[in-house]
């Protein structure tokens, strides 16, 4: 059945489509705004904080060494022990992402077990913020001793792999390689710290109680 013009022009104001007005649109685009800034806005602010020691009086703090300028997770190009790429885990959609405690390093030797073993405890040391962070480990060979006993002692402990033709981007002072290190990673992705045989526990655990302690997500 055909409508004619009088017809159309007769009907109710709800049968016409609505386009939103100005006024709207930017209310909408505030609101957004406003939603961002209360779910990420704390992590930022968190970072900002934790590089630049503003509003903390004893100023920097960190006990490891500050990754400058951060890496993002992405350019490691590293895949999770399920095959999919492990930067997929971090990014402003993932709310409720993990912190991440990683070692890397090529033949696992007495100080690359040992940096494990931090990794392995400090988050367990954190109490009910445990289940905050996250383990993993981009080990390149693993002596028969250490393989044997894998599953009992760092079952936690995801182990990575590189992406086919990977050429990952380290960050400066990091090369798996020569000497292990343990990189700490945000909510976001970014690698912010860095470790090595040099640090005790203590120094990972002040530094992420620290971050955890500024930090609403993760």
């Amino acid at each position: 059945m055909t409508t004619t013009t009088a017809e159309s022009m007769n009907q109710p104001a709800s049968q016409t489509p609505q386009h939103p007005t100005p006024a709207q649109v930017r209310r909408g685009r505030r609101m957004a705004l406003l939603l961002f800034a209360v779910g990420f806005g704390p992590m930022i602010l968190a970072t900002v904080m934790f590089y630049t020691g503003w509003l903390n009086p004893t100023g920097h703090s960190n006990q490891g060494v500050l990754v400058q300028p951060v890496v993002p997770v992405d350019r490691l190009q590293l895949l999770g022990a399920d095959g999919e790429p492990l930067a997929e885990r971090f990014g402003l959609s993932e709310t409720e992402g993990q912190w991440l405690l990683m070692v890397v390093a090529g033949d696992c030797d007495g100080a690359c077990e040992q940096l494990l073993y931090l990794a392995r405890q400090v988050p367990v040391a954190l109490g009910k913020n445990a289940n905050r962070v996250a383990r993993a480990a981009y080990v390149g060979q693993i002596g028969a001793e250490l393989s044997a006993t894998w599953e009992q002692q760092y079952r936690a402990m995801e182990q990575l792999s590189l992406a086919p033709d990977a050429r990952p981007q380290w960050p400066e002072g990091v090369r798996p390689g020569q000497a292990p290190a343990v990189l700490l990673i945000d909510p976001l992705g970014n690698v912010l710290m860095r470790y090595d045989e040099r640090h005790s526990g203590k120094d990972m655990l002040k530094d992420i109680k620290h971050l955890l302690k500024l930090s609403q997500i993760g």
